[in-house]
């Protein structure tokens, strides 16, 4: 009975410590569980979606995204640790417009620019990367956090902004802005509107039609996204209409360019074209001799979006169990753009409910923080990122359904890719940061509270005290 009463006592002491480690934590706890469940999940699908990744063996790519998973997870609980100022978020992300448009210049410019050791790469069609002293870089996952960030510190210092203006002193946030208005014939930068469009319309126009050049889709999701982000922001609908046709507009110059020149500028635009003005059938197979290289020229925009759907039709509810897909044999970079297809394959609807219910809890979890957020900054930085990753989870998520066609935008945190791992462990770390942040204010509110109360009863009793006294 003793030792009996002695195991009992360590396991309810082993359930406090473990209880007590989960009560210290300080950001949101719901957002800790998304983070770490899709790492985890993201080493077995990468294990067992690339049989055939190069000359790796299978043991050296999960050994390759282990130690990618273990440097997130130090990334996250590095800014949720030891960043505890958010001035500190603030003052970077203004120079998120300005590694964007460096970045995107330097992969623009196809070669020709040249930077010391970064060289811009053209890899599957398309330039996207650049090979930093041998390591790649896609700007394009990295522009998307980057623009977030700066957005939130443009809008939060428009606010900023218009309280100065209000008490008739100059914001030090938009300096720029203010020394271009005391200019004679640049006085209309002292126009609230003239700010908005000089810190956030004009970059958000400019990045996304850089993107463009590159990469269609990621041109209008990282638009799109952009767009969101201001309007988390609260600015005038009206104004967000006009942004919208902006890039609307720019999107149909950057096509005419591309009819003009007959395809030699703005070349992707005929990547879109053909996803979007060719049905893809199996049709086209017949006009060529089986197993010719036109038959197979034909056949290779058949691969993907069809054997994704095939994928799924053999998942069913449950799946063929991990490990046990066969198409990740023909489906070329089903462990990127195909992953969802991937993972219904191998553990069935079930599975693939289950990774949505994640990423919903993340925007849930979001939404919650922000009602509670009355920092500018901290507001639109925690709703633009979770809207990043969601948007792109149910965007990735389409095309692999056949709802729209293929954009290459990847499943965040699942998908292989070491940049859009990392950034996307960069968006959460900083959600859990400023969740962190947010928490340790509504507590200090609530003490100071509760203290309050605390003093006005005490003073109520003494005074009840008093009134018992009347001589006194």
């Amino acid at each position: 009975e003793l030792l009996q009463m002695e195991d009992n006592r360590q396991k309810e002491a082993g359930k406090w410590g473990l209880r007590s480690i989960i009560d210290s934590i300080e950001g949101d706890k719901v957002i800790w569980i998304v983070a770490l469940l899709l790492i985890v999940i993201s080493v077995l699908v990468i294990f067992s979606s690339t049989p055939l990744l190069g000359d790796k063996s299978r043991i050296d790519i999960m050994k390759d995204q282990g130690l990618l998973a273990i440097g997130g997870l130090a990334l996250i609980f590095f800014l949720y640790k030891c960043i505890t100022r958010i001035g500190i978020y603030r003052f970077f992300s203004q120079f998120g417009f300005i590694v964007s448009f460096v970045l995107l210049a330097i992969l623009d410019a196809h070669g020709k620019l040249d930077i010391g050791s970064i060289k811009a790469e053209y890899l599957n069609g398309a330039w996207r990367t650049l090979n930093i002293s041998g390591l790649q870089l896609h700007v394009f996952e990295v522009v998307k956090v980057a623009m977030v960030m700066y957005l939130a510190w443009a809008l939060h210092g428009m606010k900023q902004d218009n309280e100065a203006m209000e008490k008739g002193q100059k914001s030090p946030t938009f300096r720029i802005a203010n020394w271009m208005s005391e200019k004679k014939h640049l006085e209309f930068m002292k126009n609230p509107f003239a700010k908005r469009m000089f810190y956030i319309y004009i970059p958000i126009i400019l990045i996304s039609g850089m993107v463009l050049m590159g990469s269609n889709s990621s041109g209008i999701f990282i638009g799109g996204i952009l767009i969101g982000t201001i309007l988390i922001g609260g600015i005038p609908f009206k104004e967000i209409f006009a942004a919208g046709a902006g890039l609307v507009v720019m999107f149909g110059v950057c096509f005419m360019i591309y009819k003009v020149s007959d395809g030699e500028l703005m070349g992707r635009m005929g990547t879109l074209e053909g996803r979007l003005g060719n049905k893809i059938t199996t049709e086209r197979l017949d006009r060529y001799e089986l197993e010719s290289d036109e038959f197979y020229d034909a056949l290779d925009p058949l691969r993907q979006p069809y054997g994704a759907k095939v994928a799924i039709h053999e998942g069913g509810f449950l799946g063929k169990r991990i490990g046990n897909s066969t198409q990740k044999y023909y489906v070329a970079h089903i462990y990127s753009d195909y992953m969802f297809s991937f993972i219904i394959e191998e553990v069935g609807l079930a599975g693939g409910i289950l990774i949505m219910l994640l990423y919903l809890s993340l925007i849930a979890r979001c939404s919650t923080i922000i009602s509670l957020c009355r920092n500018e900054f901290a507001k639109v930085a925690i709703g633009g990122l979770a809207f990043l990753i969601t948007g792109q989870a149910f965007l990735h998520i389409s095309v692999n359904s056949g709802i729209i066609p293929l954009t290459g935008q990847t499943l965040p945190l699942l998908s292989d890719g070491a940049t859009a791992f990392l950034t996307s462990c960069l968006a959460f770390g900083i959600i859990l940061s400023i969740s962190k942040m947010v928490n340790t204010k509504m507590k200090q509110v609530e003490e100071a509270q509760l203290r309050s109360t605390d003093e006005i009863q005490e003073r109520i009793s003494q005074l009840g005290q008093i009134e018992d006294q009347p001589n006194l």
